[in-house]
Protein backbone atom coordinates (compact mmCIF):
# COMPACT_ATOMS: atom_id res chain seq x y z
CA UNK A 1 0.00 0.00 0.00
CA UNK A 2 2.86 2.39 0.79
CA UNK A 3 4.36 1.81 -2.65
CA UNK A 4 1.04 2.66 -4.32
CA UNK A 5 0.73 5.77 -2.16
CA UNK A 6 4.27 6.89 -3.08
CA UNK A 7 3.52 6.24 -6.75
CA UNK A 8 0.37 8.38 -6.53
CA UNK A 9 2.33 11.16 -4.82
CA UNK A 10 5.02 10.97 -7.52
CA UNK A 11 2.37 11.12 -10.25
CA UNK A 12 0.67 14.13 -8.62
CA UNK A 13 3.95 16.00 -8.13
CA UNK A 14 4.94 15.27 -11.73
CA UNK A 15 1.60 16.53 -12.99
CA UNK A 16 2.09 19.80 -11.07
CA UNK A 17 5.64 20.13 -12.44
CA UNK A 18 4.37 19.49 -15.97
CA UNK A 19 1.82 22.27 -15.58
CA UNK A 20 4.49 24.64 -14.29
CA UNK A 21 6.77 23.67 -17.14
CA UNK A 22 4.06 24.25 -19.75
CA UNK A 23 3.28 27.70 -18.31
CA UNK A 24 6.98 28.59 -18.21
CA UNK A 25 7.50 27.30 -21.77
CA UNK A 26 4.68 29.53 -23.01
CA UNK A 27 6.20 32.52 -21.24
CA UNK A 28 9.63 31.76 -22.71
CA UNK A 29 8.27 31.34 -26.24
CA UNK A 30 6.40 34.66 -25.97
CA UNK A 31 9.47 36.49 -24.67
CA UNK A 32 11.73 35.01 -27.30
CA UNK A 33 9.30 35.85 -30.09
CA UNK A 34 9.48 39.47 -28.95
CA UNK A 35 13.29 39.26 -28.99
CA UNK A 36 13.23 37.75 -32.50
CA UNK A 37 10.77 40.38 -33.74
CA UNK A 38 12.94 43.18 -32.35
CA UNK A 39 15.97 41.68 -34.08
CA UNK A 40 14.14 41.41 -37.40
CA UNK A 41 12.91 45.00 -37.13
CA UNK A 42 16.43 46.26 -36.36
CA UNK A 43 19.25 43.74 -36.88
CA UNK A 44 21.50 45.80 -34.61
CA UNK A 45 19.20 44.81 -31.70
CA UNK A 46 19.58 41.05 -32.20
CA UNK A 47 20.24 39.37 -28.87
CA UNK A 48 22.84 36.88 -30.10
CA UNK A 49 23.56 35.32 -26.69
CA UNK A 50 19.85 34.57 -26.25
CA UNK A 51 19.61 33.13 -29.75
CA UNK A 52 22.63 30.91 -29.11
CA UNK A 53 21.20 29.78 -25.79
CA UNK A 54 17.98 28.50 -27.38
CA UNK A 55 19.45 25.43 -29.06
CA UNK A 56 22.16 24.62 -26.57
CA UNK A 57 19.83 24.56 -23.58
CA UNK A 58 17.44 22.17 -25.33
CA UNK A 59 20.24 19.73 -26.12
CA UNK A 60 21.57 19.97 -22.57
CA UNK A 61 18.15 19.51 -20.93
CA UNK A 62 17.36 16.61 -23.29
CA UNK A 63 20.62 14.87 -22.44
CA UNK A 64 20.05 15.31 -18.71
CA UNK A 65 16.47 14.08 -19.07
CA UNK A 66 17.63 10.97 -20.91
CA UNK A 67 20.29 10.29 -18.29
CA UNK A 68 17.79 10.70 -15.46
CA UNK A 69 15.23 8.40 -17.04
CA UNK A 70 17.75 5.78 -18.16
CA UNK A 71 18.79 4.99 -14.60
CA UNK A 72 15.22 4.26 -13.56
CA UNK A 73 14.49 2.37 -16.78
CA UNK A 74 17.60 0.25 -16.20
CA UNK A 75 16.35 -0.44 -12.69
CA UNK A 76 12.99 -1.53 -14.13
CA UNK A 77 14.65 -3.81 -16.67
CA UNK A 78 16.87 -5.40 -14.02
CA UNK A 79 13.90 -5.99 -11.75
CA UNK A 80 11.82 -7.46 -14.59
CA UNK A 81 14.64 -9.82 -15.55
CA UNK A 82 15.13 -10.99 -11.98
CA UNK A 83 11.39 -11.44 -11.56
CA UNK A 84 11.16 -13.51 -14.75
CA UNK A 85 14.04 -15.75 -13.65
CA UNK A 86 12.47 -16.23 -10.23
CA UNK A 87 9.10 -17.04 -11.82
CA UNK A 88 10.69 -19.61 -14.12
CA UNK A 89 12.32 -21.23 -11.07
CA UNK A 90 9.01 -21.29 -9.18
CA UNK A 91 7.16 -22.71 -12.20
CA UNK A 92 9.76 -25.44 -12.56
CA UNK A 93 9.46 -26.34 -8.90
CA UNK A 94 5.65 -26.43 -9.17
CA UNK A 95 5.80 -28.66 -12.23
CA UNK A 96 8.23 -31.01 -10.49
CA UNK A 97 5.93 -31.26 -7.46
CA UNK A 98 2.88 -31.78 -9.70
CA UNK A 99 4.65 -34.47 -11.72
CA UNK A 100 5.60 -36.36 -8.56
CA UNK A 101 2.19 -35.95 -6.87
CA UNK A 102 0.54 -39.10 -5.55
CA UNK A 103 -2.69 -38.48 -7.47
CA UNK A 104 -4.26 -36.09 -9.97
CA UNK A 105 -6.02 -34.13 -7.21
CA UNK A 106 -2.72 -33.32 -5.47
CA UNK A 107 -1.16 -32.39 -8.81
CA UNK A 108 -4.06 -30.05 -9.54
CA UNK A 109 -3.85 -28.46 -6.10
CA UNK A 110 -0.12 -27.90 -6.56
CA UNK A 111 -0.65 -26.20 -9.91
CA UNK A 112 -3.57 -24.16 -8.59
CA UNK A 113 -1.46 -23.02 -5.67
CA UNK A 114 1.31 -21.98 -8.04
CA UNK A 115 -1.18 -20.13 -10.24
CA UNK A 116 -2.67 -18.21 -7.33
CA UNK A 117 0.81 -17.29 -6.11
CA UNK A 118 1.75 -16.18 -9.61
CA UNK A 119 -1.27 -13.89 -9.74
CA UNK A 120 -0.22 -12.13 -6.54
CA UNK A 121 3.42 -11.88 -7.59
CA UNK A 122 2.45 -10.52 -11.02
CA UNK A 123 0.21 -7.86 -9.46
CA UNK A 124 3.00 -6.82 -7.09
CA UNK A 125 5.51 -6.63 -9.94
CA UNK A 126 3.09 -4.56 -12.01
CA UNK A 127 2.76 -2.08 -9.15
CA UNK A 128 6.53 -1.89 -8.73
CA UNK A 129 7.03 -1.44 -12.47
CA UNK A 130 4.44 1.33 -12.64
CA UNK A 131 6.02 3.09 -9.68
CA UNK A 132 9.47 2.88 -11.28
CA UNK A 133 8.14 4.19 -14.60
CA UNK A 134 6.52 7.12 -12.78
CA UNK A 135 9.87 7.82 -11.13
CA UNK A 136 11.58 7.67 -14.55
CA UNK A 137 9.08 10.18 -15.90
CA UNK A 138 9.72 12.48 -12.93
CA UNK A 139 13.49 12.20 -13.38
CA UNK A 140 13.22 12.96 -17.09
CA UNK A 141 11.07 16.02 -16.40
CA UNK A 142 13.38 17.61 -13.81
CA UNK A 143 16.02 19.13 -16.12
CA UNK A 144 13.42 20.25 -18.67
CA UNK A 145 11.30 21.83 -15.94
CA UNK A 146 14.37 23.52 -14.48
CA UNK A 147 15.44 24.94 -17.85
CA UNK A 148 11.96 26.23 -18.69
CA UNK A 149 11.28 27.80 -15.30
CA UNK A 150 14.79 29.31 -15.06
CA UNK A 151 14.37 30.84 -18.52
CA UNK A 152 10.92 32.18 -17.68
CA UNK A 153 12.30 33.88 -14.54
CA UNK A 154 15.31 35.26 -16.40
CA UNK A 155 13.29 36.58 -19.36
CA UNK A 156 10.66 38.21 -17.11
CA UNK A 157 13.20 40.81 -15.98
Amino acid sequence: MRRAQRAAQTAAATAVAQGQMMKAAGDVVAARLEILAAGMADPRRVDLPEMARMSLEKVEAGALAAAGASGKLGEAATRAGASALNEARLAGEAMTRAASARNPMDAGLTLMSYGMGWWGRAAGEALRLNATLLEAQAEALKPIHRAATDNARRLRR
